[in-house]
């Protein structure tokens, strides 16, 4: 059941944000940060509008929920974003002490938990699979009509 301050509501948000990558052509990520039940950041990947590899929706939702905050921590702060963060994604978040990490869809192949030690920052609690079927589908279907 969908409720005001869910997981599944803050990630419909983070969603929307896919989309607007998915109609950009850009790889269809999106994030939210939410801090006291306020969403202080949204973002989606932007590498190919920006020409820049490091432009993922996690590093541009960084960006400007410290900015919004005035300051470089995020321990106060959840982050929702529709695929498991990079390796990259995942140190920055680790500095950046975020108190929760929610994602939809895994990523098999370049996916942080993939790898033996943990990247996020050992206080940081971790929820997968939060609207998993749409966060993957929307992907598939990005990769599917780049395929044609």
């Amino acid at each position: 059941m969908l409720t005001a301050f869910s997981d599944e509501h803050f990630m419909k948000e983070a969603f929307k944000e896919a989309q607007k990558a998915f109609d950009e052509d850009e790889v269809p990520v999106g994030a939210v940060i939410v801090c006291e039940n306020k969403i202080i950041a949204r973002a989606h990947n932007m590498t190919e509008r920006l020409n820049d590899v490091t432009a993922h929706a996690e590093m541009l939702a960084f960006t400007s929920a410290t900015d919004y905050l005035g300051g470089k921590y995020l321990n106060e702060c959840s982050l929702y974003v529709t695929l498991e963060p990079c390796v990259m994604c995942a140190g920055a978040s680790y500095w950046t002490r975020l108190k929760k990490v929610i994602y939809g869809a895994s990523d098999e192949k370049r996916g942080y938990s993939k790898h033996k030690e943990n990247l996020l920052h050992p206080k940081t609690k971790i929820v997968s699979g939060t609207m998993q079927s749409v966060c993957k589908e929307i992907l598939l279907q990005f990769f599917e009509k780049k395929r044609k």
